[in-house]
């Protein structure tokens, strides 16, 4: 289950640089906020997940 979270935390964070980038580009304000927003959630993601491993170890 851990590679599975691991994995969804990267694709968001991905998919949130990309519509940062887009809204960069299209100076898009409300799309780089959604951009950033993805990418912190998926952070939060991927230090729980990081905390989890450490606690198995």
């Amino acid at each position: 289950m851990a590679r599975k979270d691991k994995a969804k935390g990267k694709a968001e964070e991905i998919k949130g640089m990309a519509k940062e980038r887009v809204g960069d580009v299209t100076d898009d304000e409300s799309l780089q906020a959604k951009g950033k927003a993805e990418k912190a959630k998926a952070n939060l993601r991927q230090a729980k997940e990081k905390v989890k491993d450490a606690f198995k170890k």
